[in-house]
């Protein structure tokens, strides 16, 4: 889900102050999530408000409010749209193994929040402008669903350790969001980030095989390390 969705639209009804072709009433509602992502990837969250969007989209502002109850509904739209996105990125990523499989999602996850930063930052920094709605809390589930379904194949072929696969996925989620909003925000010393976050990946994944590093002995009693 890397690609960008792209609502299709129908014909006109006649112009609109902007210029633009007014849209009849029965097919707007792909318009003006069209409208608002294109705002949302040009000016982010703030520039989100009912008249942009329906200027953008070519529609009277009252279009907004009918079919998305304002400003919350269209935003609450995007999420999850965006959460729908992240979930096909996921999805599409494969590889020859389990423990590959869950690699290539890491690394999908991080090219679906480059490819589309400002809908990222809307995703898991959307509390302070739009409370998540069922639908939207839904679409994130399935997204997460699915970095849980690759967990539990890695456990199942003994290339992971054993555990609640959702507290082991939540734990990789954690250091891959981390790691991406760090990048997006442009805090970083390393040289190459690709390479950083495949060396992250790969700390992660190996700290959940259950062995310890080369050349570092188990924790036994008393603090001492098992050799």
């Amino acid at each position: 889900m890397g690609a960008k969705t792209t609502p299709t639209t129908q014909a006109s009804s006649g112009p609109s102050r902007s210029g633009r072709q007014r849209s009849r009433s029965t097919d707007i509602s792909p318009q003006l999530l069209e409208a608002a992502l294109s705002i949302l990837t040009d000016e982010g969250v703030d520039g989100i408000t009912v008249r942009n969007v329906a200027a953008h989209a070519g529609v009277a502002p009252a279009g907004v409010y009918s079919r998305f109850d304002g400003k919350s509904g269209l935003l609450d739209a995007l999420l999850s749209q965006g959460f729908e996105g992240l979930h096909q990125a996921i999805v599409a990523a494969s590889g020859p193994d389990a423990r590959a499989r869950v690699i290539s999602a890491c690394t999908a996850y991080r090219r679906f929040a480059l490819d589309h930063p400002e809908h990222y930052r809307l995703m898991f920094d959307h509390k302070q402008v739009v409370s998540m709605s069922p639908e939207s809390a839904e679409r994130a589930e399935v997204a997460f669903g699915e970095l849980v379904s690759r967990v539990h194949d890695g456990q199942d072929a003994g290339l992971l350790a054993p555990g609640k696969p959702v507290e082991v996925a939540q734990q990789i989620w954690s250091a891959l969001h981390g790691a991406v909003s760090l990048e997006l925000n442009g805090i970083g010393f390393s040289q190459d980030p690709q390479v950083s976050y495949d060396d992250l990946v790969t700390t992660v994944l190996r700290g959940l095989t259950g062995e310890a590093p080369s050349g570092i002995g188990l924790i036994g009693r008393g603090g001492r390390p098992r050799r």
